[in-house]
């Protein structure tokens, strides 16, 4: 990391993802403020607060409201943004930290909820948090000391859950993605970083998907070893979604597309997507645009194949 003092901003530091970011921005000497709905801090899904959570500063605020955290903003060397939603139902979190499988089946098959009037979930936390976000931190004016460029960094997706998830989710990540391009184009002290993660596991704080992640791990390492001309499934899966059937808009291909990206590309350990985020805040490697998990990959140092196994467990 840069030798430049770092202090960033997280959105949803007491989630999954965010928690994992603050660990690893902590573990490099960076300063962390988390946001949040409730302005809580993190506790793992057994109610313990691990030593880390002390080094964070732990604020209530609106992602929406900017007024709630706009005088953070000038004291920050970047935002990170890990809030948003799989499903538009989204009680599927907490069954998926308790790993409550029927739970999250339930949640999966009613994932359609949204009533009436009510805005989706999908629009509110995939998009609107982020554009909202966004908007502010280019308006603020960065305090004496802050010269470099400033990333605001996104976490957004692979398409890796069509048909399962509701094409809402994917198209809410890309149009945030061009939103938030578009914001930052004309402002040359900032720049953006999409990452696009694929399944985010963890054995211990989500139990429920350490034997998915094994399976596409495993799934992975064999698209990668095997040469090209042996048929395969993601491989026939992408043909057949762009040549034969490919039922797809202006904004996502078809949904085979995402199943041949889901049998292809590794799943990634929640420490290793956040370690990657906190690379990406490096003033020296001026990183802009997607990055996605073979991109992070190589950031962490780790090889190309499927996954590797973080200890970190809290």
């Amino acid at each position: 990391m840069s030798a430049v003092a770092q202090k960033i901003l997280v959105v949803g530091g007491n989630g999954f993802v965010g928690s994992a970011v603050c660990r690893a921005a902590l573990s490099r000497g960076i300063e962390v403020t988390s946001i949040s709905s409730s302005g809580k801090p993190y506790k793992t899904p057994k109610g313990h607060t691990p030593a880390w959570v002390e080094r964070v500063e732990w604020r209530k605020a609106d992602a929406l409201n900017p007024a709630t955290y706009a005088d953070i903003l000038p004291g920050v060397n970047a935002v990170v943004h890990t809030i948003g939603t799989l499903l538009d139902n989204t009680h599927y979190k907490q069954k998926l930290a308790e790993g409550d499988v029927m739970g999250m089946l339930k949640s999966i098959a009613g994932r359609g909820t949204s009533a009436g009037d009510q805005p989706s979930a999908y629009e509110t936390l995939n998009y609107e948090t982020a554009v909202r976000m966004c908007e502010a931190f280019v308006a603020s004016k960065p305090v004496p000391g802050i010269t470099h460029v400033r990333p605001f960094i996104y976490v957004s997706a692979e398409d890796i859950n069509r048909p399962v998830v509701s094409v809402r989710y994917i198209e809410t990540k890309r149009d945030a993605e061009k939103k938030i391009e578009e914001i930052l184009r004309g402002h040359p002290q900032y720049r953006g970083v999409y990452v696009r993660p694929s399944m985010i596991y963890h054995p211990h704080l989500r139990p429920m998907t350490n034997i998915p992640a094994t399976i596409f791990d495993l799934s992975a390492r064999i698209h990668d070893a095997v040469p090209s001309y042996v048929p395969m499934p993601s491989p026939a899966l992408r043909w057949i979604g762009t040549s034969v059937a490919p039922n797809a808009t202006d904004k996502t291909p078809s949904a085979l597309v995402s199943m041949a990206n889901l049998f292809s590309i590794p799943p990634i350990h929640v420490d290793h997507l956040g370690e990657a985020i906190v690379l990406t805040l490096d003033p020296a490697k001026d990183i802009h645009g997607v990055v996605g998990v073979r991109d992070m990959r190589e950031l962490i140092g780790l090889s190309q194949g499927g996954a590797e196994t973080s200890t970190e467990s809290t």
